[in-house]
Order: structure tokens, then sequence, then C-alpha cells
């Protein structure tokens, strides 16, 4: 009883940890550069966290958006238009999410183009990954290693072995705060830029894929973790806090694929981020000198695990063999061209197979 007890405990913090990889390079890049200050940044996060563990009781990730964290990178927002493009895209989210028609839609999409938007995107961050660990392979090989004990052993304390072997082994260096441009151009025009490229992927990948990696990982407590839902949080963590200063936030396939890769299964992990988030707040700009320190190849390590899990899901070896051209379709039009034409490529596919299939029945009724 005591040993699984504390399996139960290692699980849960390493899970709690495990979705650091979608989590760090934007935070690093976007508070380390000085676009937004950390204390509400990491004040959202716990909001965030604590919110989800009362409403899903369940591992559920909350991450930086993707979409409108590159832009800011690359200099394309300033903190006024973060704020503009979190609360409408926050808005948005809030009018679906009130509308019982956008769940019928969403659980409309074929099982088999769900599964390819879901393959495609873990390809997305295995590429992602596969850049970060190249950077060092060897300090990413030994933290694979280690990483694959999850294999064997789900709720070990491996992810936090990591991270802390990381730090303490490998030598400080000086890293500087990457340097981000100032926007350049109309506010108004990044604003509408950011939404347009942003909200398609939160309905696709943070909503409706996410809901179907939550339910097949957690089936028992399916009932809690609609798209509704799950747009509802999303609408109303950015419609409330980014414009206080927060990152503008969703969740994620992939952070729930990592948290529960690693052992997390119930509250406990997103209570714990809560709590770390909330000492990063108060701890304000001293919390970016630890985060700098996780080396980048670790966090891809950490990275490529999510990736693996969603590319090979038990949906994908569970498919039906005809189902598996329009899986490939999805995957590979979400990886080259984004989620968006991964959802066209995929009902396009889906389309021709089942032409195909009723084709092929009548021909063997005409028998």
């Amino acid at each position: 009883m005591k040993t699984n007890r504390l399996q139960g405990i290692s699980g849960e913090i390493s899970g709690a940890l495990g979705d650091l990889g979608t989590f760090l390079p934007y935070v690093v890049a976007i508070v380390g550069a000085g676009v937004l200050m950390p204390a509400p940044v990491f004040a959202g996060f716990a909001a965030g966290y604590a919110m989800v563990a009362l409403v899903y009781r369940m591992p559920m990730a909350v991450q930086p958006m993707k979409a409108l964290g590159a832009m800011i990178i690359a200099g394309g927002l300033g903190a006024s238009e973060i704020a503009w493009s979190g609360a409408a895209i926050g808005l948005a989210l809030l009018l679906f999410a009130a509308d019982a028609r956008f769940e019928n839609a969403a659980r409309a999409i074929p099982q088999s183009v769900v599964t390819g938007l879901q393959a495609g995107l873990g390809l997305i961050l295995g590429w992602v990954a596969l850049g970060l660990m190249a950077q060092h392979w060897g300090l990413a090989v030994p933290a694979l290693a280690v990483l694959a004990l999850s294999l064997i052993a789900p709720r070990g304390p491996w992810v936090p072995m990591v991270l802390i072997a990381a730090v303490l082994l490998v030598p400080a260096e000086a890293t500087p705060a990457r340097g981000i441009a100032p926007p350049d151009g109309s506010a108004l025009g990044a604003i509408l830029s950011g939404i347009a490229a942003q909200l398609p992927l939160t309905l696709l990948n943070a909503v409706v894929v996410t809901a179907a990696v939550a339910r097949a990982l957690y089936p028992d407590r399916a009932e809690r973790i609609s798209e509704r839902r799950l747009a509802a949080t999303t609408g109303f963590l950015n419609l409330a806090l980014v414009p206080l200063g927060a990152l503008p936030m969703c969740h994620g396939a992939g952070g729930v694929a990592a948290h529960h890769r690693f052992g997390a299964r119930g509250a406990a992990a997103p209570l714990l981020l809560a709590g770390l988030c909330a000492a990063g707040a108060l701890a304000g700009p001293a919390v970016m000198d630890w985060l700098m320190r996780i080396p980048l190849p670790v966090v891809g390590a950490l990275l490529a695990y999510a990736a693996a899990d969603l590319v090979l899901s038990r949906r994908m070896f569970d498919a039906r063999p005809d189902c598996r051209p329009v899986i490939g379709c999805a995957a590979l039009a979400t990886f080259f061209l984004g989620a968006f034409a991964g959802l066209i490529a995929g009902l396009l596919a889906e389309s021709v197979r089942v032409h195909l299939r009723r084709r092929r029945g009548a021909g063997n009724g005409d028998i």
C-alpha cells in the first residue's frame, strides 16, 4: 500500500513536469526578452492549472498559444496587441461554447480525420523537438535514455531526475535574453493577423483533438471532457487574464499526452503546477534565472515523448486499413500546411474512402 502511494505521488510530480517541452521555449523567449512581465504570466498559468484541476479533475494541459507565441517571438505583437488578440480569441471561444451546435459539429468530424490531425500535431512537435535536441546530442541522448524508463515504470520520478541533473550537472553558461524586435506596422493589422492564425488552430488542436485524446486516455472521466467545456475554459482564461498581462493560453493534446506519459493521473498534477507557477509569480524575474538554466536539448527530449504519444496512439493501430490513407493525408497536410489544411485534406480523403467503399459494396451486391 505504501509503495503504491509513493508511486502515485512520484507519478503526479513527474507527470506534472512532463509538459515543460511545450511551456519553456515560449515563456523563456517572451518573458526573457521583456515583452511580458514574469509575475502576470506565471500568475495566469497558476490560475489556469488551478481551474482545470477543479473543472476536469485530471491532468488537463494549459499551454502557451503556439501561433500567437511565434508571432510575439518574431516581433509581430507587442504587449497591447497581445492583450487585444487574447481577449478577442477568448470571447470568440466563449461564443462557440455557448452554442450547442458547436459540439455537434466537432463530433461530426470522422474519427479518421481527428486521428490524422492528432498525428500531424505529433509530427510538428517531433520536428521542433528534433531541432532542440540537435543543439547538443550529448545532453539530449542521456535525457532520452532516462525518460525511456517511463515505458517500463510510467509513474517513476524520471522527469524531475532529468531536470535536476540538467540544472546541477550542466555548467551554467551566460544565456543572454533573446532580442525581440518591436512590432512594425499597424496594430490593428497585427491583432487581426494573430486572431486569424490562432483561432482555427485552437479550435482544432486545443479543443477537438484535445477532447479526443483526453477521452481516450481517461475514459472513466469522459463525461467531464467535452468540446464546449474545453472551449469555455480556454475562452475564460484568455478573456479574463490576458488583458492583465498573462500570456495567451490554451489546452493542448500534446500536453495531455505528456502529463499522462510521465505518470500524472489525477488533479494533484495540475494543482502542483498551479503552486509552482504561483511561486514563480511571487519570485518574479528570479524565476527566469532557473528556467534558463534548463538546457534546450533536455526540453526537446521531453517534447519528443509527447510527440511520439500523439503519433503512435491506440487509434492509429486500431484503425481500419482503408482509414489509414485518410489518417496519412490529414497528418501530412497538417504537418506541412497547418491544422486547417489538415482538416480539409482529411475530409476530402474520407469522402473518397466512403465513396469507394459504397462502390465496392454495390459491386458485391450485383454479383
